[in-house]
């Protein structure tokens, strides 16, 4: 590779950290000033220089071009202030980035532009981009459902890339065997069409038979390029993202972030939530709100979670309620997705039907102990809401999981202070901690990075053949084991600030599931030594 190449190659390029005697070899001898800097003032000089930037936005830009220029240097800054940069690479600051991808564009991340209008280009631009490197981790979007903004376009692959960089901050994937990609299939977003700086495909967004032809050719290409990977599906549409997990599931390892990993860290924060207040798991009320591909993946998970601790499927359905744009889901409801039909309740049920349409009155009606809020919806959690909640339940749970953070349906300090300190409470944007009457309410963040990064080292470990359900619930409950929940005003979740250490645990729980059920690819006879050998933690 000649000395320029080196210098342009992210994974390779070490900048002013590339020693005298590495110069000499590589070609780099005046190239770079004469200085050899050690990773940690590399690490100090370009941290000084992101504090000059004012904005989220201008931050993240900032750190983008770090990322293109020397993955090292980004990753060590990344893990060194976590908790400071996170929502700045990812949510919130993530959502801005997607809406602005065209004015503010910079250079792609190693991503791959996948379109629909040309297919047949498809393998020789995974091969392309993947040149030289063994992918195991491939994470895609279509654009269509980001966060709670909307369908985006291939603006989403910001969202492709910031997920791999959750990965190996917290988890430690290597970069060198991850791929982001977007497939561009059209926007519905007319914003974007009228957008001259827009980068994508001009057109309607393609749907029906023609929009899963090229998914089940993706998909068979993908498979086919890189054996044995990990497909991870981001910020799909309604329409199309429990579909294709349903397809595929089955078929190759691959994950829904958005309806599984969603429901892993919800699963986890109940169960940490009823740690602290004593309560069991099969005695709640559920009530979601916002019944979407997020909304309707965490019910299944704690569906699934309330059978595993003793209750007949029967039984458990009867613990649920979804609200969507409808009000109150009913069966006779023509409209449902699948999903949502598997919880929708009987008119006979009730006797003020008409008046379900309004949360507050289906709160008051069904009297729940859970409330999860995946709506988009800002400020949709009232006072009176939460009052209701609190006449009938000593210790509600009440995640508002909207993000980015204009779209929360509350804010962590109205729900302690409406509730008298008693809600327990998760968001799904960083929020301070909350002092009430004396005591200091630690705020539990519901945020997905808390443990796909965990899941997918896992996955990739036990070189697993599948991702099943069982493997899931493994990851949730290693998580949920985390909490100190005996301190006053303690989280239903771990800190942010300790993700990383804690996703060798979640992986560790998901290697040793994937060897009791015959799901790994390999034999395996230290579960923590394999967990360790497939994290990147490099040192200059």
């Amino acid at each position: 590779m000649k000395a320029q190449e080196i210098l342009q190659d992210p994974l390779r390029n070490k900048g002013t950290a590339f020693t005298v005697a590495e110069r000499h070899e590589l070609g780099l001898t005046g190239l770079l000033p004469p200085k050899v800097q050690t990773l940690d003032e590399q690490v100090a000089q370009v941290y000084g220089q992101l504090q000059t930037r004012t904005t989220a936005i201008a931050k993240h830009l900032f750190l983008m071009q770090i990322f293109n220029q020397n993955r090292i240097l980004f990753y060590r800054l990344l893990r060194q202030y976590l908790v400071e940069l996170l929502p700045l690479v990812y949510t919130p600051t993530i959502g801005d980035a997607v809406e602005q991808y065209g004015q503010q564009f910079v250079e792609p991340g190693g991503a791959v532009y996948l379109s629909i209008n040309d297919p047949d280009s498809m393998q020789a631009s995974l091969i392309a981009a993947a040149a030289g490197r063994e992918i195991k981790m491939v994470v895609v979007t279509d654009g269509e459902g980001v966060l709670g903004i909307g369908d985006w376009g291939v603006n989403g692959v910001d969202i492709s890339i910031g997920k791999l960089m959750v990965y190996t901050a917290a988890a430690g994937i290597d970069p060198r065997q991850v791929l982001p990609i977007v497939l561009d299939v059209g926007t519905d977003n007319q914003q974007l069409l009228d957008d001259p700086l827009y980068l994508g495909n001009r057109q309607k967004r393609v749907r029906g038979e023609a929009y899963h032809a090229f998914i089940d050719q993706f998909v068979e290409v993908v498979e086919t390029t890189f054996p044995n990977v990990f497909l991870h599906w981001e910020d799909f549409g309604r329409e199309n993202a429990a579909a294709i997990l349903n397809q595929y599931q089955n078929q190759i390892t691959t994950f829904n972030d958005d309806i599984q990993g969603t429901g892993i860290v919800v699963l986890a924060g109940i169960l940490g939530a009823l740690s602290i207040s004593g309560e069991k798991l099969t005695t709640q009320r559920y009530l979601c709100f916002g019944a979407g591909t997020a909304g309707t993946g965490v019910a299944r998970r704690i569906f699934l979670e309330m059978q595993a601790q003793g209750l007949s499927v029967e039984e458990a359905r009867q613990h649920f309620y979804l609200v969507d744009r409808q009000g109150l889901l009913f069966d006779d409801m023509a409209d449902l997705t699948p999903e949502q039909k598997a919880f929708a309740r009987k008119r006979s049920e009730f006797t003020n039907v008409a008046a379900l349409t309004d949360l507050v009155a289906v709160v008051a009606a069904v009297q729940p102990t859970i409330l999860v809020g995946t709506s988009g919806q800002p400020h949709s959690f009232t006072e009176e809401i939460v009052k209701s909640m609190c006449a009938h339940t000593p210790r509600p749970i009440i995640f508002a999981m909207s993000n980015p953070t204009k779209l929360s349906e509350a804010t962590a300090a109205d729900l302690i202070n409406w509730s008298a300190g008693k809600a327990l409470v998760a968001t799904g944007v960083p929020q301070a901690p909350v002092t009430y009457n004396g005591v200091t309410y630690e705020i539990g963040q519901a945020n997905n990075a808390l443990v796909y990064p965990g899941l997918g080292l896992g996955v990739i470990a036990a070189q697993a053949t599948r991702l099943n359900d069982e493997m899931i619930s493994q990851a949730a409950h290693s998580l949920g084991g985390i909490v100190d929940t005996s301190q006053p005003g303690a989280a239903v979740l771990p800190p942010v600030a300790r993700v990383t250490e804690y996703q060798k645990t979640i992986a560790t729980a998901v290697v040793q599931s994937a060897l009791d059920q015959g799901l790994a690819g390999r034999k395996i006879t230290d579960v923590a030594a394999v967990v360790t050998e497939n994290q990147w933690l490099p040192e200059y």
